[in-house]
């Protein structure tokens, strides 16, 4: 029996390891597949689509499980999740990959560990960390090297300022989701991808963009990864795992995921990388281990950084 009951709770502690390999791996395709979907669909509309689908997915599934929607705190925290993890974030991310490559775009978002640890400082959910401070000047300068070293590429400083915005908005969603926890990871998604998918929509049509359907066979295959595992498996794996750690580290899934997202932009896009994506992604990554890895899964300051049993 204590075998037995040693063997579960190794399990139990393993899942959260598991969720975060599963949302680098997701994390990863889903930045190939949107730069696909970006070749043929408007940005703002693919985004909206998208979520529309994965809402009415999530919908179903609440609907099976008999669950009713989110009140109170946990509504209004779904919202404010929708509104930046989804809306906000995805708007800017779908808008930057028009012009900024896979492989780079996911090294950008890559920062998203060190903004979350200094938005949690300010929130009051972590303590400082000199450590934190350093990481942050060598991943600057490894994001640097990249861009400095792109003289022949032609990338718009709108669109590297918008993946950036992106990177803040997936720092904040994550503090959002801990200082609002959900009820039921199914319901708050509902909620949260409704409204996100509502806002998306009219930002393509108050953008003049025109609603079309794929045309291409690769363009329907990225859009139905997108709509379906791409989403709903990550956002149910993200909340998950955001029960179990800190804002910051379930934040570190940004920087593993750009070893996928180069690996699998070089196989399905034909992306070509050069030396100083390599020197400067090994600073950013460098940068990202010292200030937030090596500390370890964060270190909360108040009890309301832990997660809630509902």
């Amino acid at each position: 029996m204590d075998t037995h009951r040693a063997s579960s709770g190794q399990v139990r502690a393993a899942l959260p390891l598991l969720a975060f390999a599963g949302i680098v791996l997701l994390i990863g395709s889903n930045i190939v597949a949107i730069r696909l979907s970006n070749r043929e669909l408007p940005p703002l509309w693919g985004a909206g689509a998208r979520f529309l689908v994965a809402a009415g997915l999530f919908l179903v599934l609440m609907q099976v499980r008999g669950l009713r929607f989110p009140r109170g705190r946990s509504l209004l925290g779904s919202v404010l999740f929708g509104l930046t993890g989804i809306a906000a974030y995805f708007a800017f991310v779908y808008w930057g990959l028009v012009e900024v490559g896979a492989a780079y775009g996911q090294v950008l978002l890559s920062l998203v560990p060190l903004i979350t640890f200094f938005l949690a400082l300010a929130q009051g959910l972590e303590r400082f960390r000199w450590p934190a401070v350093a990481g942050a000047i060598v991943t600057v300068a490894g994001i640097a090297t990249i861009f400095h070293q792109q003289a022949g590429q032609v990338v718009s400083a709108l669109s590297l300022l918008a993946l950036l915005a992106a990177a803040v908005c997936a720092a904040q969603a994550g503090i959002i989701l801990k200082l609002y926890p959900p009820e039921s990871l199914l319901a708050a998604n509902t909620v949260a991808m409704s409204f996100g998918a509502a806002i998306l929509i009219a930002l393509s049509v108050a953008s003049g963009e025109t609603p079309v359907l794929p045309a291409r066979p690769e363009t329907w295959a990225a859009f139905a990864f997108l709509s379906t595992i791409g989403t709903v498996g990550t956002f149910l794996l993200v909340m998950y795992l955001l029960r179990h750690w800190s804002a910051s580290a379930a934040s570190y899934q940004y920087v593993l995921a750009p070893v996928v997202a180069l690996a699998l932009a070089a196989i399905v896009l034909g992306e070509r990388v050069g030396a100083d994506f390599f020197v400067g992604g090994a600073l950013v990554l460098s940068g990202v281990y010292l200030g937030a890895i090596l500390q370890g899964r964060g270190v909360p300051r108040r009890r309301r950084d832990k997660p809630r049993r509902h």
